[in-house]
């Protein structure tokens, strides 16, 4: 190997350190999944490392490039994301985000590289990939390049085969989606607060306390994966899940669950722990100051960043 293919190879490798974050951060917000944001990331990489040393060396602006390609093989998971969740079982929520602080929530069996961390924001709030879930493709893509990471919308044509115009309307479209659900600007002290009483009320199986945190038109939805047990269909009313709620609990106490405060995506949430393993993730939604959305991830293969077992 020649002089100019070894340094040629050193500034490949420091492009993908330098980049790599970067891609995971976009992938995650996009795909609502980690496993599969890596693997989007992933294949990224490995169509840049099939180019040639010439045509890699031809591309003026490789983060960008990589952007773009990783932002399309997004795209794509999207647009068949609709056929892999007719095979789900059950209700599909995003994959819930450990904290990154070594002082925030429970010790982590193991702590991930920090080029292997998505960033924690108000992007990856809960609340807001729920809603971007809702999303045509082409809108979630265009919003998450466009307002989260500020990219022009002539790059973003590039991505999703669009005019410039098309893709400011596809932006557009998506903000009004998220305007519209005012539970995504509830302050993160309101949430703490609310968290916190739930966790005693829970805890304590008061029904009557948990109603009173409740939203009268509340909604719990649960993903077990078919891997575990869990509620096939979201749960309504504030009546009905207090004492869904509180049957959880006792049957919890039983098993000797402890349920912990923890920063979930960003944002204050709960764990609930069996031993050193989490088996339960708990997001909220805060609407008019009262707990207005409920999701719960019990599906092991979603926790496993939780246990220390992601790679």
């Amino acid at each position: 190997m020649t002089d100019q293919e070894l340094d040629a190879g050193a500034e490949d490798a420091e492009v993908v350190v330098r980049e790599r974050r970067h891609l995971l951060d976009v992938a995650y917000r996009m795909l609502g999944s980690l496993a599969e944001a890596e693997d989007a990331v992933q294949e990224g990489f490995a169509r840049w490392f099939s180019l040639t040393t010439d045509q890699r060396a031809a591309i003026e602006n490789p983060a960008a490039w990589l952007t773009t390609v990783v932002s399309r093989i997004c795209l794509d998971q999207l647009r068949s994301a609709r056929v892999k969740r007719g095979r789900y079982v059950g209700e599909w929520v995003p994959e819930p985000l450990p904290p990154t602080g070594a002082d925030e929530g429970p010790r982590l069996a193991s702590e991930p590289d920090p080029a292997d961390r998505v960033t924690l924001d108000e992007s990856v709030n809960m609340a807001l990939l729920v809603v971007l879930d809702s999303m045509t493709p082409a809108e979630r893509v265009a919003f998450i390049l466009h307002d989260v990471f500020r990219y022009p919308f002539a790059a973003i044509a590039e991505v999703v085969g669009r005019s410039p115009e098309a893709c400011r309307q596809l932006a557009s479209s998506a903000r009004r989606r998220i305007d519209a659900t005012s539970g995504l600007r509830a302050p993160s002290a309101d949430q703490a607060r609310l968290v916190a009483a739930f966790r005693r009320a829970w805890e304590a199986q008061d029904v009557q306390a948990l109603v009173d945190l409740l939203d009268p038109d509340a909604t719990v939805v649960a993903d077990g994966g078919g891997l575990v047990t869990a509620a096939r269909r979201p749960i309504t009313g504030a009546d009905r899940i207090s004492r869904y709620l509180a049957d959880l609990a006792d049957k919890g106490t039983e098993l000797g669950m402890q349920v912990e405060e923890a920063t979930v995506n960003g944002r204050p949430g709960l764990v609930g722990r069996l031993g050193d393993r989490t088996v339960v993730v708990l997001a909220f939604g805060i609407e008019g100051g009262r707990i207005r959305n409920l999701w719960a991830v019990v599906n092991p293969e979603k926790l496993r960043r939780w246990n220390g077992d992601g790679s």
